[in-house]
């Protein structure tokens, strides 16, 4: 009778085979994990960068909405100034242009009395006169306030028409420029002196009736000298200078 033999190999080669198969599943195992982990790692560098660029966009973004706002704040200071300039350039000659008119108006000719009507005009003949009348006569009340037409000097003052005889009362002449002169007759007070410099508009004296005269008024003329014998037309003068009269 022979005795039963039994081979241990297939057993061996079995265990083996499962040990691969282990063994390969296990390996498999591993390369999906590292797969996975790489995923993830990749993912994750992606994700930063692209942080990374949005936050960069982002400070660009502002720093370019930073710096517009500062051209708009410089454009607007300029323009402030540029504002600030042509209003004090604009009050410059406002201010200019009203000195010059002061000056004009401070050497403007004026009437010599106020309230006033016209009465003998110049040139005009008549028997109250050994000539032509010399001057405008300006019919008002005795007492009337009377303004020098024009600034000047007094060179004249004083009765005996102020030494142009005694038909013009009391007189005045001032002198206003270069063959320029005023004369103010038949007054009932004198308020000036020879040498005393006037003002336009300033009061040198009271309208009267002496001298000539047949009744209260003011006898003015435009003369070319001081004396007698040289008067212009007053009215015409006067209204070549702005004067209405």
């Amino acid at each position: 009778m022979f005795e039963r033999v039994t081979s241990r190999f297939p057993r061996t080669s079995a265990t083996r085979t499962r040990a691969a198969v282990l063994a390969a599943g296990l390996g498999t195992s591993v390369v999906l994990g590292a797969g996975v982990a790489a995923a993830v790692d990749n993912t994750a560098a992606s994700g930063a960068a692209g942080a990374v660029q949005a936050q960069a966009a982002a400070q660009s973004k502002a720093a370019e909405t930073q710096a517009k706002a500062v051209q708009a704040q410089a454009a607007k200071a300029q323009k402030a100034a540029e504002a600030k300039k042509a209003a004090a350039a604009k009050a410059a000659q406002a201010k200019k242009a009203a000195k010059a008119a002061a000056k004009k108006k401070a050497a403007s000719w004026i009437d010599p009395v106020k309230s006033y009507k016209l009465s003998a005009s110049f040139a005009q003949n008549g028997g109250m006169w050994a000539h032509k009348h010399s001057g405008q006569d300006y019919a008002v009340p005795t007492g009337t306030p009377v303004m020098a037409a024009h600034g000047g000097t007094v060179v004249k003052a004083g009765g005996n028409g102020a030494g142009d005889g005694p038909a013009y009362g009391n007189a005045i002449v001032i002198k206003h420029g270069s063959k320029t002169y005023s004369q103010y007759a038949h007054l009932s007070s004198v308020n000036v002196k020879v040498g005393q410099v006037v003002k336009t508009g300033q009061k040198i004296a009271l309208s009267g009736n002496t001298g000539n005269s047949s009744g209260p008024h003011l006898h003015f003329e435009i003369r070319t000298t001081p004396n007698y014998g040289s008067a212009v037309d007053p009215a015409k003068f006067l209204r070549g200078h702005g004067v209405t009269v």
